[in-house]
């Protein structure tokens, strides 16, 4: 990290709090002499986008090294995966309840291996929300640790829920740049039940592993009876569309324990542990 104190220039925030003190006169007034860096109708101009998308990637970036956190285990899921059955919106969402218990108690047990490092390996991540999200932070909080929640910019109001570290809590308006920050440090991916995104950020995942353009780690999805139900993997290496090795890519799994097992055992944990991918 660079240390300010070491410049020779005067700091930009003294700057910016002079420039806040500054007479009001016509000129000081127009939008034009606003500093760029402090100037929010500027950096939300559509030709800024490329400064938008940078301060997105670095942002996070600086503070999780700030934080000194080397590797994270990803947690993604459906935001409508209730607590309980009684609260589900229907009776499958009831039957996959069982998910948010379960994703509650491997962060728990992640979270406290991860604790054996000061916090800084093995930190669990989620996409800050409700449901399997919520279940993770939750896990994580339950074994006394922290974790990390992305949340992004929604059409409909969003916070993020309770559980995530406050100073590990992010907002996003790129989904691009968020699924990034989800990588970069990841040393397994467990995937749930869920819906759209989460389906997404599966496949971005494995599509990136299968293409060499990410170093390949664990991916574990919960519950093969509702993976196997939604999506035919053996039909795509049938049809010729991916190799018939690209199905082992993935693990099912149904357990925290077994997950956890997966994970300490696989052939590559040791490099996973080690190096951090995509960076």
């Amino acid at each position: 990290m660079t240390d300010r104190s070491a410049s020779t220039f005067r700091d930009a925030t003294a700057d910016r709090r002079t420039a806040e003190q500054i007479p009001d006169t016509p000129q000081t007034r127009a939008p034009s002499y606003r500093l760029a860096f402090a100037d929010d109708d500027f950096l939300t101009r559509p030709e800024m986008r490329p400064v938008r998308l940078q301060l997105e990637l670095m942002k996070p970036e600086t503070i999780l090294e700030e934080a000194g956190i080397r590797s994270t285990i990803v947690l993604f899921g459906g935001a409508r995966i209730p607590e309980t059955a009684q609260g589900a919106r229907t009776e499958t969402l009831a039957g996959l309840s069982r998910h948010y218990d379960e994703a509650r108690r491997f962060s728990r047990l992640m979270t406290e291996r991860s604790m054996q490092s000061y916090g800084r390996d093995d930190v669990v991540v989620t996409g800050g929300g409700p449901g399997v999200m919520e279940a993770g932070n939750r896990g994580a909080m339950d074994a006394g640790g922290h974790s990390i929640g992305l949340n992004i910019v929604l059409p409909h109001e969003q916070a993020p829920n309770e559980y995530v570290t406050p100073g590990l809590c992010f907002n996003f308006h790129y989904f691009a740049i968020r699924k990034m920050h989800f990588l970069m440090r990841a040393r397994a991916i467990c995937v749930f039940p869920g819906g759209f995104g989460t389906l997404d950020e599966l496949f971005e995942a494995l599509t990136l592993i299968q293409t060499g353009r990410m170093r390949r780690i664990p991916v574990l999805l919960f519950g093969k009876a509702f993976w196997d139900a939604i999506i035919d993997f053996g039909a795509l290496a049938e049809a010729g569309t991916i190799a018939p090795e690209d199905l082992d890519l993935f693990a099912f799994v149904e357990t925290a324990e077994e997950a956890i097992e997966a994970i300490e055992g696989w052939s590559g944990a040791e490099e996973a542990r080690d190096t951090v991918p995509g960076r």
